[in-house]
Parts: C-alpha cells; sequence; structure tokens
C-alpha cells in the first residue's frame, strides 16, 4: 500500500520523499479538494521530484470538455519527470453521461502525451454536497471509459474525515467493486494517523493525505517529521490489519454510506 503526498510547491517535495511519501501529488489546496497548480509551480515541482518518484497532478472538478482541454494545457511537463497520474474529479456534475464523455476525453488525450499519463475518477463520500454522482457509478464510468483508477475523498474541508460520510464496512464494499472492475484502488479525505487502521482493513491500494502532514493544517507546510509519522502509522496499520479488530471510541468511523 503506497503513501501520496500532496504538495502544493517545489519546496515541500523534499520533506514529502525524506517522510517516507510513494508518490507526489501537485495539488493547490487553496482552490478545492480537487484544486489545479498553476503551470510554473507544476514545472517546480517536477523540477524538484526525484527521478525515482512517481508524480500526480490534481487538474481539478471538470464540468465539460473544454474545461478538460484547458486543465490539460499545461502538459507535458518541461524536463525529464512525467506524470504517473492525472487526477479529475467531477462536483457539479449530476449527469453520468457528461462525467463518461469528461473520462472518455481525458483517457485519449493522456494516451497523446509523452509517458500516456494514467487518469484518475475521483468520486466524493459527500456526493450530495459536491452535487455530484455516486462514488459507484463514478468507479463504474471510470471502468469504461479505460481510465486507471478511481479516488474516494471528500469534497467537504471542514475537519471531518472520510468516515464523516462513509462507515469502514461502505469503504471496504467500494474498494472490493472498484478493484473487480480492474481499476487502481486509492482513498483520500482529510486522514489522520488514527484513521489508517479502518483505511488499511479496505485495502486500497493508495492513500493519499495533505492536512496531516503540514505543520498548521491543510493550508500550512508539508513536514517531513509529520509525513514520517503518517508513514509509521500506516506501517503499524499495516501489520495489525489481519489480527484482532481493534474497538473504536462511541461514534467514531460511523458515517454514512455514500
Amino acid at each position: 500500500m503506497r503513501l501520496l503526498v500532496s504538495v502544493r510547491s517545489g519546496a515541500e517535495v523534499a520533506a514529502a520523499v525524506a517522510g517516507g511519501a510513494d508518490l507526489v501529488d501537485a495539488k493547490e489546496p487553496a482552490r478545492g479538494s480537487l484544486g489545479a497548480v498553476d503551470p510554473a509551480v507544476l514545472a517546480e515541482i517536477a523540477g524538484a521530484l526525484p527521478s525515482t518518484a512517481p508524480l500526480s497532478v490534481a487538474l481539478g472538478d471538470l464540468r465539460d470538455e473544454e474545461e478538460l482541454e484547458r486543465a490539460m494545457a499545461g502538459l507535458p511537463l518541461p524536463g525529464k519527470v512525467r506524470p504517473r497520474y492525472l487526477k479529475l474529479g467531477f462536483a457539479r456534475v449530476e449527469r453520468g453521461a457528461t462525467v463518461r464523455a469528461i473520462l472518455a476525453s481525458a483517457v485519449a488525450r493522456a494516451r497523446a502525451l509523452e509517458g500516456a499519463p494514467g487518469i484518475i475518477a475521483v468520486a466524493y463520500a459527500d456526493h450530495e454536497r459536491a452535487g455530484s454522482i455516486s462514488p459507484a457509478l463514478v468507479a463504474a464510468l471510470a471502468a469504461d471509459s479505460g481510465a486507471t483508477g478511481s479516488l474516494l475523498d471528500t469534497w467537504t474541508k471542514d475537519g471531518r474525515d472520510l468516515f464523516a460520510w462513509i462507515s469502514p464496512a461502505a469503504l471496504r464494499t467500494w474498494v472490493a467493486r472498484t478493484r473487480r472492475d480492474g481499476l487502481l484502488v486509492a482513498v483520500a479525505g482529510s486522514l489522520r494517523p488514527e484513521a489508517m487502521l479502518p483505511v488499511v482493513r479496505a485495502s486500497p491500494d493508495i492513500v493519499g493525505v495533505r492536512g496531516a502532514v503540514c505543520q498548521g493544517g491543510r493550508s500550512g507546510i508539508v513536514t517531513a517529521a509529520k509525513v514520517r509519522a503518517m508513514r509509521t502509522a500506516l506501517d503499524v496499520a499495516l501489520g495489525k490489519r489481519g489480527g484482532r479488530e481493534i474497538p473504536v471510541g462511541a461514534g467514531a468511523y460511523g458515517g454514512k454510506t455514500p
């Protein structure tokens, strides 16, 4: 299981890598849950990235193919670093046909880029708040369109984590169904170290974080010490995965099923 750390600048890359991130993700938290960084910042992040560290790029929430075209205008990147994954979400898109069309276009455009980055369709556990389609439908459309994977995240960023919106059991079901469709499976959503055990028991391929590895929260600065603490929590949870269920406090991780 790989740890993805989102960074908003080239200066944060070294801390993410030193702390144990397996993937570095370019994202601007001030622009929402899936905010895209400016092209110059993306080039800076790519330039600071070791050649062995894969790069993921958030493209934002896209409502039509024109927005997709603008979002991908900054690609490919200068230099040798090529994005491994491109993430796009669908807040304020309520029609599955529209999501399907955007995904199909994104897959075709990505295949024409050097390195052919994989498209990751982002679903929101709080999809009703986001005005988006359900996580199950996003994953199904991702598989139909030839996308590489699907990420389950939260659109609402108010301190509540993923489990405010989905129960551990429902998360396990979503991960299993998404994997059966042949997709790479990622999970994020204001996750803190104490959430690693229920996340790990769902067995996603990638766990994504930002706020918990920043000094000062989501809009703060990534630090190596906080990334290392998250890495340790993930590794400990992986060791406990097959053991006896550890009870959580009353009400903890008792969220809704999307």
